[in-house]
Order: structure tokens, then C-alpha cells, then sequence
């Protein structure tokens, strides 16, 4: 152990008057490791540590020279090589995560579905990583998209053309063609063009217009929202990933505040309240750049709340949807909620708009103002039932009930009303009773061979028929069964309850948002009078159901009414 004078371990400049000292300050280095260690008192203690894990100069250079290979991952045909760490953000650059398997075929069976709309489409992948979402779409469509991906890292951009070049695409590096005898052997067939670009994100969406923009970024996304509707064409898609789950369900409230400026608590309704603000929020970036958007999906998982928006142009697409954006009165004691009515006038009680009665029987405030949220329909029928046909058509299984779940939901029909048929004809397809089309002529007119648009009117009046197409609205919201369910009681099956609630008159259908969930137009007092009916007292014995034929309707109410008031009761029901 020799002490080192030599500059290879500089401090901090000293200023003495006018001159600048640049001293070295002595140090030792590790015969074993390199370490660079200041005090002899250190140096000691590390190299008797090293001593007594049995290390040796030559066993830890032969450790640090072998590098860890890397793993290769396939997921829809397309091979993906990923670095060591590759599922921990803080330990490597190019992050890839196969729990968001769900959400890159959805995002996928988007691109297909607008694919048939027009050709080619320019795509964009903002946040790349490892590129797999730019190199399935690039593998599976082919001719129809123009992928560009994109990262701010340079080890994630040149791990993304070596993933190009394992699946046997050409990669162009600025409007320059980069690799193609080195990466394609020779026999070997080129699959198709792919641009990886290495800038910031918010520039490239300012110099370059897309059709198709998708949004990934490690957080919250609410940064990146106006560069992406600055350049995005009529009619495009813009694709959002939030995985800022903390804040979005109502867990770290002050961070939603700072990034949505929304106020929000947690409720049994709070995924679909995250989904809310991620579409507010993309709405009002919508309108600043004198757009409107039309909500095609949105998607609340465990890891991750995906909102999929069309793009309207133009001040009066942008004036109605600011109009869709409203807040939220939230009860409290009950948990029965409602949207505020439109109007800037002050409202002397807006207690008065919820159903219930909890602010007449209770003490003190009873109600918050959540929002502000987006108010209007969060599906697009029409276009899930093409996914689902696009998701058919490569072969994606794992995404199908998901897509079909959502369908049901967009429509609030329960599944069970539904019968499996064999297909009609060539142009249709019918999956669980819903006939999909395989062509939309519709839209696919109004775009010529080389994907330019005709003309303004046209445009218009395509935009009012996507409007006119739409069905009835489904209800905001939705209930937990066991939430609500009444102590002593056994509740029904959920699939029986829900054709308890339809017999009733009411709309119902399952939710994705919660498994227990049910998305319903009754209000809650009439939810829970269905839902004690057909319950059966424990004592009795059994998971039977049907009508409890010794309560009366007015002994329901009163006991819905009693359960509800009873706080302490309640709250020893409730369970997520």
C-alpha cells in the first residue's frame, strides 16, 4: 500500500485572492478493487475486507471483465434483447416491463383499427425503451405505418436498432440509412423501415406532425401533453400511459393537486375517478391548441390508466369539449354521487342535487367537491367492436375479454343476455352476440390512396356522423356489491343480482374498472332496496336467494335507511 500524490483524485478549487489553488490531495488506491480511498485509517479496513471475503486481485478482475449477458424476451412474435435490471427503472436505462403486456396490445389493436382508415400513418413512439411497441407495429402492419421511436438516452436508442435488426428491420438514423448489410444477413427478407430518433420528446412532437402519438413516459404524463396535440393531423389518435398510480388513486392527494389540479379522496368508485382526471386533463390540452377529442376508451388497471382520444380540430370541437368537464359532488356518509348542473350562478344548497338525505339526518358538511373530472361517456362502442375484430385477426387471445368486457360496459347491457352465433356472412363477424365489422367504408372513403384527406366539408361531415353513431351514453360510475351489502345478510350472486337490477328496469352491466363493481342508472337508495330484497338473512342458512318474503316494502326502505345512517354499522361492512 503506496500513497498516490499524483491528480487523480481532484478537490474542490481554493480561491487565494486572485490566484486559484488546484491542489491534489493525497490518497491511496486499492490493489484489489481500484477503490480511490482517502485516509490510510479507511484504506486499512477496506482491504480487510476484502481479506476476509476471500477476494483476490485476479478473481475480481475476472468478475468485473465478464459482462452479463443479455436476455432476450419475445411477446407477439417480435424478439426484444433487454439489459440486466431490466424491470427496475432506477438501475437501468432501458426499462421493460412484462405486466404491461395488456396495454401494448391495446395500443396495438388502436393502431390496427385506425390502419384501416387511412394509409400510410405516421406513428410515434415517444419514449421507446427497448422499442417492442414501435417493432409490433412495424412487424404486424407493415406497409400501412410509417414508425418513428424515439428516446432521450442514447444507450435506449441504440439498444432499440439492435432490436430493429433482430427482427430483421432497416433502421434510418437521420434521413440516413444506417445498417443494412450489417444487421440483415444475407437471404434474409426486410420487413419494413423504422426511424429511430434520440431528442426530447416535446421537441420532436413540435417539429414533426404524427396520426398517431403514443405517450409512455415514467410518471405522470401531463408534461408532454400540449407538445402532442401542437402537431397532431385531423382525426389522429392520441394514446396516454399514466403509471403515477399514487396520485391518480387518491394515495399521495397533494401530487394530484400539483400535476391534474384536481382534488380527489379515495372513493369505492377511484379507478374510474383516475381515468377521469388523466381525460380532463388531455381535454383541456386539447382546447388550448383550439381542439376537441372524442374519447374512444379508457383503461384503469392495477399498474397502469391508459386513455385513447380521437382528434377533432377546430374552436367549436374545442369549446364542446371543455363543456364536458364538470365536478363532482361526493357524499360522504353514503358514497352517492352526482355531477354538478351546468351554470355559473351560485347555487344557495347544491346539497339539494344529490338523491340522498344524508345532509338533513347528519350533522356538519356531508358532501365534497371532487374535479374536475370529465363528465361525459369514456367508451366508443363502434370503434372497440373493430378492435376486437383486429385483436381476432392477429391472434392477440389475451386482450379479447378485455375488449369484449369494455364493449358490454360501453353499451351497459350484461353479458349473460348474449348467445354465441356463427358469422353471418363474409363482411360481418358476430362474437358473443355483437356483429363486427371487417371494413368501415364509412371512413375509409374519405381518405385517398396516399392517406391525404379530401376536403373540409367532408371532413365535417364525418365528424357529425361519428357523432350521431354514438349510443346512448353509459351511466357515470359504478357500485361495489360488498361495499354495500347490508351486515347479517347474504347477498346474491352478483350475475343474478345484476338481472334482479335489469328486471327492475335499469341499465347494468359489469365493470373492468372492479371486478365486484356494477355500472348502473339506479340511484343508490333504489340499489340497495334490490340488492336487501333479494338477500337472505344468515341465520337461515345457505347462499339461497330470492325475495325475503316476510319484510314489506316499506320494512326495506326503512332498513336501507337505517343502514345508511348507522356509520359505524356501514363502515364495518365496507371492504375493497
Amino acid at each position: 500500500m503506496c500513497i498516490c500524490h499524483l491528480p487523480c483524485r481532484p478537490v474542490k478549487p481554493n480561491i487565494i485572492g486572485e490566484q486559484i489553488s488546484n491542489k491534489m490531495g493525497a490518497h491511496y488506491h486499492c490493489i484489489i478493487c481500484s477503490a480511490t480511498i482517502t485516509r490510510r485509517t479507511d484504506m486499512l479496513g477496506h482491504v480487510r475486507r476484502h481479506v476476509n471475503k476471500g477476494e483476490t486481485k485476479s478473481r475480481y478482475i475476472a468478475a468485473s471483465a465478464a459482462k452479463p449477458p443479455k436476455e432476450i424476451f419475445k411477446e407477439a412474435d417480435t424478439d426484444v434483447q433487454v439489459c440486466p435490471n431490466y424491470s427496475v427503472p432506477q438501475k437501468t436505462d432501458t426499462y421493460f416491463n412484462p405486466k404491461m403486456k395488456l396495454n401494448r396490445q391495446l395500443i396495438f389493436c388502436t393502431l390496427a383499427a385506425l390502419a384501416k382508415e387511412r394509409k400510410p400513418l405516421e406513428c410515434l413512439d415517444a419514449f421507446g425503451a427497448t422499442g417492442i411497441m414501435g417493432l409490433q407495429w412495424a412487424k404486424h402492419l407493415g406497409n400501412a405505418v410509417k414508425v418513428t421511436i424515439n428516446d432521450l438516452n442514447e444507450n435506449s436508442v441504440t439498444l432499440i436498432q439492435e432490436n430493429c435488426h433482430l427482427n430483421k428491420l432497416k433502421v434510418v438514423v437521420d434521413s440516413k440509412e444506417k445498417g443494412e448489410r450489417d444487421g440483415i444477413l444475407e437471404g434474409e427478407e426486410n420487413l419494413g423501415n423504422i426511424t429511430v430518433t434520440k431528442m426530447d420528446a416535446n421537441v420532436l412532437m413540435h417539429l414533426r406532425s404524427f396520426d398517431f402519438i403514443h405517450l409512455d413516459p415514467f410518471g405522470t404524463s401531463v408534461n408532454y401533453l400540449d407538445s402532442a396535440f401542437r402537431n397532431i393531423r385531423n382525426l389522429g389518435i392520441v394514446s396516454v400511459t399514466s403509471t403515477d398510480i399514487s396520485s391518480l388513486y387518491a394515495k399521495a392527494q397533494h401530487v394530484a393537486r400539483r400535476h391534474y389540479g384536481c382534488n380527489i379522496v379515495r372513493t369505492e368508485y377511484y379507478k374510474e375517478l383516475a381515468a377521469r382526471i388523466v381525460v380532463a386533463a388531455v381535454a383541456r390540452a386539447a382546447a388550448r391548441c383550439n381542439k376537441g377529442i372524442e374519447v374512444l376508451f379508457a383503461v384503469a388497471l392495477e399498474h397502469f390508466v391508459l386513455v385513447v382520444v380521437r382528434v377533432l380540430r377546430g374552436p367549436t370541437s374545442a369549446d364542446e369539449t371543455a363543456k364536458k368537464i364538470q365536478y363532482l359532488i361526493h357524499c360522504q356518509w353514503c358514497e352517492e354521487r352526482i355531477f354538478q348542473k351546468d351554470g355559473n350562478m351560485v347555487e344557495e344548497n347544491p346539497y339539494r342535487q344529490l338523491p340522498c338525505n344524508c345532509h338533513g339526518s347528519m350533522p356538519g358538511k356531508t358532501a365534497i367537491e371532487l374535479g374536475p373530472l370529465w363528465s361525459s361517456s369514456l367508451f366508443n362502442t363502434g370503434f372497440l367492436k373493430r378492435m376486437l375484430f383486429e385483436s381476432l385477426h392477429h391472434g392477440l387471445d389475451d386482450i379479447q375479454p378485455l375488449i369484449k368486457t369494455l364493449i358490454f360496459e360501453s353499451e351497459c347491457t350484461p353479458q349473460s343476455q348474449f348467445s354465441v352465433h356463427a358469422p353471418s356472412n363474409l363482411n360481418k363477424q358476430e362474437e358473443y352476440g355483437v356483429f363486427i365489422k371487417t371494413t368501415d367504408d364509412t371512413t375509409t372513403d374519405n381518405y385517398t390512396a396516399q392517406g391525404k384527406r379530401k376536403g373540409n366539408e367532408t371532413i365535417t361531415n364525418l365528424a357529425k356522423k361519428q357523432k350521431t353513431d354514438v349510443s346512448t351514453e353509459h351511466p357515470p360510475f359504478y357500485y361495489n356489491i360488498h361495499r354495500h351489502s347490508i351486515k347479517g345478510m347474504n347477498m346474491p350472486k352478483l350475475k343474478k343480482f345484476l338481472c334482479y337490477l335489469s328486471q327492475a328496469g335499469f341499465r347494468v352491466s359489469r365493470t373492468h374498472f372492479d371486478p365486484m363493481g356494477v355500472r348502473t342508472d339506479a340511484p343508490l337508495m333504489q340499489f340497495k332496496s334490490i340488492l336487501l330484497k333479494y338477500s337472505t338473512p344468515t341465520y337461515t342458512g345457505g347462499q339461497s336467494e330470492g325475495h325475503v318474503q316476510s319484510a314489506s316494502e316499506d320494512t326495506v326502505t326503512d332498513r336501507v335507511e337505517m343502514s345508511v345512517n348507522d356509520k359505524a354499522e356501514a363502515s364495518g361492512c365496507r371492504r375493497w
